[in-house]
């Protein structure tokens, strides 16, 4: 899921099992194993931490009731770190009041089997969480390729998920399960222009460029946890349109008008940052369709991310 994830052996589901009896411990490593998966274990919630500060499981199965920190706050410490937040983390749980189940979602489960657990149930259960945490990293990665470098963050500005490119990226520039020190000011600029569509900003991080502009709320809820998507996209004009030139054998014009599809722009704001007519943005833009081969924006918008990139 992650660079950092244990592939485990011939690429199989790596699963961390957090409880402190070692009777279900014994019983769940043996289970998980036949099933042809790789465990891993914590006794603790402050261990399993410890442990997530090295890997990223493919799922985490954790008990609700364990000493010191239990199933409840080490989920939810994980899930303010974005690197881990997709993770699904299911719960196992003895109690049978509805207000535990409850209490294991809020706190960011996907699901949860009561003890004493039954084998199938829990297994299938495993196995369709395991299905969809794939897609969402698979529908990440496949925005990544076409050009769509993309990050979450609430209301708050606080980052909360990123394509792996971008993820990298943020890296690179001392962040990691927070946005980079660079970000927080302009970040929070941009929240504060949520209402606008479109709102962009530019601002300096070491020696890039960024250029963030806001796609909009994920969901319309209110509230300080609602997801706000942001296209990211660094401004490196000169060689980004000799690259865009010589690859693909365009003109000046038609070069700085892909570029500015590939940062996302109608052709509305391309119009009025190359000062000319939106009709004549449309006759460069039929010219690079023909010669990059593609019929849409989001297919030439593609082409240019991945030569820039």
């Amino acid at each position: 899921m992650f660079s950092d994830t244990i592939a485990g052996q011939a690429g199989r589901d790596t699963v961390l099992v957090v409880d402190d009896n070692p009777e279900s411990l014994h019983f769940l490593i043996d289970t998980i194993e036949r099933a042809g998966m790789t465990v891993l274990i914590a006794t603790n919630g402050e261990n399993a931490l410890e442990l997530l500060e090295h890997v990223a499981p493919d799922l985490i199965l954790i008990d609700a009731i364990m000493p010191g920190l239990d199933g409840f706050d080490t989920t939810r410490a994980i899930k303010k770190q974005p690197r881990l937040a997709d993770i699904p983390v299911i719960f196992m749980t003895g109690l049978t009041e509805t207000e535990h189940a409850v209490r294991a979602l809020d706190a960011g489960g996907v699901d949860y089997v009561r003890k004493p657990i039954a084998i199938e149930e829990l297994l299938a259960r495993m196995r369709v969480h395991l299905a969809g945490a794939r897609v969402s990293q698979a529908g990440r990665s496949a925005l990544d390729a076409t050009g769509r470098h993309l990050f979450a963050v609430d209301r708050a500005g606080q980052l909360l998920w990123a394509t792996p490119q971008v993820e990298h990226l943020m890296a690179s520039m001392g962040g990691g399960d927070r946005l980079p020190p660079d970000f927080a000011g302009p970040v929070a600029r941009l929240m504060a222009l949520r209402d606008n569509p479109d709102a962009t900003l530019r601002f300096e991080a070491g020696a890039q460029v960024v250029e963030l502009v806001l796609v909009g709320p994920v969901r319309r809820d209110e509230g300080e946890g609602r997801e706000v998507l942001v296209r990211l996209n660094l401004i490196r004009e000169g060689a980004d349109l000799e690259r865009l030139r010589d690859r693909y054998g365009l003109t000046q014009r038609e070069a700085e008008v892909l570029l500015w599809i590939s940062y996302g722009k109608p052709n509305r704001v391309i119009s009025e940052i190359l000062g000319i007519s939106p009709r004549t943005v449309n006759k460069h833009l039929e010219q690079v369709f023909e010669k990059l081969g593609v019929e849409t924006r989001a297919a030439a918008a593609a082409f240019a991310v991945r030569t820039i990139a």
